[in-house]
């Protein structure tokens, strides 16, 4: 048997991965774009019997006798993400999603994340990152790729719910792929949050010339050419999701929902555009949980899978970005149109961006090296 070559990898920390180009959203969105033509062609796999699954999490009871067990608190999530990419990539990745969030009260990010990049061959690392910062901006490309296609191409108006990390990064990749946005229209929490947004958008994005904080969704909603909702909150009552109503949205409207989000009839209707990121992400959520399952997971998609068991929505009514990023399907076909985006996140996104953000840091001398084994001792 030939000996075992060393492993070697890198461990790249927040500071590491800005500097190797993290927060570049522009390119961002661009690999995010790559990534939805390869998901098109089915050049990747996820978990699950059908491939498209979100990962695999860990649930706790509400009553356990394990006085030390965690609690099912708000956004409590641990779990893994694991996919392979194909195409320029040819990586293989998981990302462990640490979340609740009561962290706040801790000083700490509601979600605390790690991610693992291997050669899809051996399995061995090529890399450990911090992924607080993959994750967001990879996230936030994705509603960019939908307005790149999708939305107006003269969209000023950005209607933002959930000032906080989404949101920063939503609003980031829509000014990168539309350049005339000169206008936001922000609802949040607290104080602390939009002073916190606010500072963020002067120092970031001087064409930003009108600023509104509003008190309501429809303020929101109204007048806005994209909207997008990042609030974080209670899941189990699609009652209590942040809502939005037909008679609120402006013909000609993109909306790109990544967190929690409801509709009402009007906005069911077939005139509205439905498209999701993955369609068999949805298939496989709906199979993983119980129904109605949009008690269980709140982003919109997952309400078109239970309108498709309710017989509201037929089959063909739901479209795939990645069928529009390969040209087989329209884009943005009027300027009337109002198309509902729904952004569920998928970890072939992580392991997209993470290899990016990895060759950078090959090619820039960045990051620690640490050895594996120069020899296993177990073969």
């Amino acid at each position: 048997m030939k000996d075992a070559s060393p492993i070697d990898f890198i461990y790249l920390s927040e500071p590491d991965m800005i500097r190797a180009g993290v927060t570049d959203m522009a390119a961002c969105v661009d690999t995010m774009e790559e990534m939805f033509g390869l998901l098109y062609r089915g050049d990747y796999r996820m978990a699950g019997p059908n491939n498209d699954s979100h990962g695999a999490m860990v649930t706790f009871p509400a009553h356990s006798p394990f006085p030390t067990m965690p609690k099912p608190t708000a956004d409590r999530r641990l779990m893994a993400m694991p996919a392979y990419l194909g195409g320029s990539f040819c990586t293989a990745g998981v990302k462990w999603y640490g979340s609740n969030i009561e962290n706040r009260r801790k000083g700490l990010p509601r979600s605390i994340l790690m991610f693992t990049l291997s050669d899809a061959d051996t399995g061995a690392p090529l890399a450990f990152m911090s992924a607080n910062l993959l994750s967001a901006y990879r996230t936030g490309a994705v509603p960019g790729v939908g307005a790149r296609h999708l939305a107006r191409r003269d969209a000023r108006v950005i209607g933002l719910l959930g000032p906080g990390v989404m949101g920063k990064t939503a609003v980031a990749a829509f000014i990168a792929v539309c350049p005339e946005i000169d206008t936001l229209q922000v609802k949040g929490r607290g104080s602390k949050s939009l002073d916190h947004f606010l500072s963020w958008v002067s120092q970031t994005y001087p064409q930003i010339t009108r600023v509104r904080v509003v008190d309501t969704l429809e303020e929101v909603v109204r007048g806005a050419d994209i909207v997008t909702y990042c609030s974080s909150g209670e899941v189990g009552d699609p009652a209590t999701y942040p809502l939005v109503r037909r008679e609120w949205v402006k013909p000609g409207a993109f909306l790109a929902m990544p967190a929690l989000c409801n509709i009402d009839e009007g906005m069911e209707q077939p005139d509205v555009r439905k498209v999701l990121d993955n369609t068999g992400l949805y298939h496989a959520w709906y199979d993983e949980v119980p129904k109605p399952a949009h008690h269980t997971i709140p982003v919109i998609g997952v309400r078109f899978m239970d309108m498709l068991a309710e017989g509201k929505l037929t089959a063909d009514q739901l479209e795939d970005i990645g069928k529009i990023v390969a040209g087989d399907a329209p884009g943005r076909q009027n300027d009337e149109e109002i198309i509902l985006m729904s952004v569920g996140g998928m970890p072939v996104e992580d392991v997209a961006w993470g290899t990016v953000v990895y060759r950078n840091a090959l090619a820039r001398g960045i990051g620690v090296t640490l050895n594996l084994w120069e020899t296993p001792a177990l073969r």
